[in-house]
């Protein structure tokens, strides 16, 4: 039950709360608790303990997206989270489980724990598709320990907070001088790099972001999403001076499918105005020999409608865009997940940049895929700014949104590009390349923000090096503490 609770106080240091106190309270608790675990299977039923505590508290916001059909999808929303929180908790059941089989006196045990909780959740990002969701680094994201994520990407990042928090376990002197110092230089690399003078862009590109507030079991009922058509329609046209150079509308904006529909294709291409260009989420379909084919879409439309650049969500989130194994589940038989064991979104090739005439080129994420750091990178060189349409009504209005928006600003810190990120129900934001949001719409709003787009940074270490480097350090040390120096690395002169 302590290790429950103490998982779940370490959720409190992410979004909305983001107070990384408790990483300093949550930490030292599961350290103490740990060292008085009997062998490697009561270290696995703490971490697995600790683990549910923490996901639970972290990701109750799933619960959410079965209340927009609460008649049919509301049975599902317990097992859901129980099963998501279950699911995700074996990661850290493994790795303390392995910490406690190769756990050595001495105060290098902290390396020991903290290396094999970061593999566990760089497993945990990647296997089945992955989920990095509420990864430690992301406690900072309010402070400016976050900027080291440009020099080491969020694992390594997430590695040294841990050590810090671990280290005052060891309730010591020298336990607390580390975890102050390893603070103490994040905080000062931060303040330095948030001291530098913003980038701006040589040439100007002002930014639309439309915020229709589509509420999600609203959004395909008949009458209404010409009502959400008409209200993009109508935010889009209001006037500025200057007027935008592009129009960003979110994920899935609107009901037509591409290519579908000339009319209402064209209007809402026309609505940016003579010189505007219009970034929209929208469904596609192609005609396969094995029949039709859907895509989850970003299409860039010219103000006469055409095509000038389209990205197909390549990232999908299972259970919700598509089933694994669609025709085993639907021989189940399980009610509320017809819609998509019978069909459901195909995934695009993979991350790209997009090029349309007259804009910066940039890289699209749609919806959850600005929550994996390595999806932020893609072939062709490096973008001028991110772009990221979403539609957060699915994630409620508590926790869900914020912990997405989080994610973001460190995809933006990590790449030192911006990112503007258009939210059906918000928030969407304009970010800069060190992650700090220069405008935003918040929660429940309908409205537009015009804002330029800032200057990106110079390529940052983790845009050039990616987490190989740093994973192979931390393994490195993992591999020092239990063989070379299995009684702990030695902090005293040996004779």
């Amino acid at each position: 039950m302590l290790g429950f609770l103490a998982g779940a106080a370490l959720a409190g240091a992410q979004a909305p709360l983001s107070w990384p106190i408790l990483l300093f309270v949550g930490l030292p608790v599961l350290f103490r608790l740990f060292d008085g675990c009997r062998g490697p299977i009561g270290g696995a039923l703490l971490g697995w303990a600790a683990g549910l505590g923490y996901f639970a508290a972290d990701l109750f916001w799933i619960v959410e997206p079965f209340m927009v059909d609460a008649a049919r999808f509301g049975w599902m929303a317990p097992f859901a989270l129980a099963g998501m929180a279950g699911g995700l908790a074996l990661f850290w059941a493994a790795a303390f489980g392995l910490a406690r089989a190769v756990w050595p006196p001495g105060p290098s045990r902290v390396l020991v724990l903290a290396a094999l909780w970061t593999f566990a959740d760089y497993a945990r990002a990647h296997v089945l598709t992955g989920f990095p969701w509420g990864l430690p680094a992301y406690a900072w994201i309010e402070t400016p320990v976050a900027q080291t994520a440009a020099l080491f990407g969020p694992h390594v990042l997430g590695f040294l907070t841990l050590v810090a928090g671990l280290s005052l376990g060891l309730a010591t002197w020298r336990g607390a001088t580390m975890a102050a110092a390893l603070v103490a230089a994040g905080w000062t690399f931060g303040m330095v790099r948030l001291a530098a003078p913003a980038p701006e862009r040589t040439e100007p590109v002002i930014v639309r972001l439309v915020q229709p507030n589509a509420r999600q079991e609203e959004k395909w009922l008949p009458g209404k999403d010409a009502e959400f058509f008409q209200r993009l329609i109508d935010l889009t046209r209001a006037p500025a001076d200057p007027m935008p150079d592009v129009t960003l509308w979110p994920e899935t904006a609107v009901s037509f499918v591409l290519d579908y529909d000339p009319a209402a294709q064209a209007l809402a291409a026309a609505a940016t105005g003579p010189a505007g260009r219009l970034i929209t989420g929208i469904r596609r379909v192609e005609l396969w020999p094995q029949g039709q084919v859907w895509f989850n879409s970003l299409a860039v439309l010219a103000p006469d409608g055409a095509e000038q650049g389209i990205y197909d969500k390549h990232h999908l989130v299972p259970f919700g865009e598509y089933i694994p194994k669609a025709g085993l589940v639907a021989r189940l038989g399980i009610p509320g997940l017809e819609t998509l064991t019978g069909g459901g979104f195909s995934p695009g090739p993979g991350p790209r940049l997009v090029a349309p005439p007259g804009l910066p080129p940039f890289l699209p994420l749609i919806c959850y895929e600005a929550i994996f750091p390595d999806g932020a990178r893609a072939p062709g060189g490096r973008p001028e700014w991110i772009v990221q349409l979403t539609n957060d009504a699915w994630f409620g209005e508590v926790s869900g949104p914020y912990q997405h928006l989080a994610q973001a600003r460190a995809r933006a810190i990590e790449q030192g590009v911006p990112l503007a990120r258009a939210a059906n129900t918000g928030i969407s934001a304009m970010i800069d390349a060190r992650g700090e949001i220069v405008e935003s719409l918040g929660l429940g709003r309908a409205g537009y923000i015009d804002v330029a787009l800032p200057g990106a940074l110079p390529p940052t270490l983790y845009f050039m090096l990616g987490d190989w480097p740093g994973l192979a350090a931390i393994a490195f040390i993992f591999v020092l503490t239990v063989t070379n120096f299995y009684g702990g690395i030695s902090l005293t002169r040996q004779r």
